[in-house]
């Protein structure tokens, strides 16, 4: 579908009605995962940057190639952007569309999980480490095993357990993984695929 006109909007006006500004407005950024790490708050958003892509209902025009790290001394406190903390191109098996990630800390070390585009325009999870949670992180070389789709959402247990929950339809890819392969029919549909109302979106392998 077209991408509806927003040159009606007044943002100077919506911005003034606003509960709260913008903890930065030097950059674009989406889909926040807020951390507490050594009593400091971490927020880990998606980068969100204009590469001419044209607008689609697979996402293709979300072309994040980044992630900044934003740190706060308390929820009063300025926001301070960290800059880069993993691009793109120190990933080798990602190729683009770096979405919503996560993190999540163990034994000394911080876990960025961030779900990418391989490049047989699979979306897949990989992991990067860091000493510090405000990177710059280390990607491992390889994306997660048997990983896919998007928005990964990592629960540290009370026992230390860890639980990744992950998914989402359309562009995210997951209708595609009803039968435990990637159905790669109809590519350019982000509706194909998609299960009736009474159909869970995966099913098991």
């Amino acid at each position: 579908m077209p991408e509806e006109s927003i040159d009606h909007i007044d943002f100077i006006k919506l911005n003034e009605k606003a509960i709260s500004q913008p903890l930065v407005s030097h950059i674009y950024t989406a889909d926040p995962s807020a951390h507490y790490f050594n009593g400091k708050i971490y927020i880990y958003p998606s980068h969100d940057v204009d590469a001419g892509e044209a607008f689609d209902d697979l996402g293709s025009h979300f072309a994040m190639e980044d992630y900044h790290v934003i740190s706060m001394d308390s929820i009063n406190s300025e926001a301070v952007d960290h800059g880069v903390a993993l691009h793109v191109d120190n990933v080798s098996w990602a190729e683009k569309q770096m979405w919503a990630p996560d993190a999540a800390h163990k034994n000394g070390k911080y876990y960025l999980f961030f779900p990418a585009k391989a490049y047989d325009g699979i979306f897949r999870i990989g992991v990067a480490v860091s000493d510090n949670p405000v990177g710059p992180f280390q990607p491992q070389p390889k994306a997660i095993n048997n990983s896919f789709s998007i928005d990964p959402a990592v629960f540290e247990d009370e026992d230390g357990s860890y639980y990744m929950y992950f998914g989402g339809l359309w562009g995210g890819q997951l209708q595609r993984w009803r039968k435990g392969t990637f159905n790669a029919e109809s590519p350019d549909s982000p509706t194909a695929h998609i299960p009736k109302d009474v159909e869970p979106a995966l099913c098991p392998s």
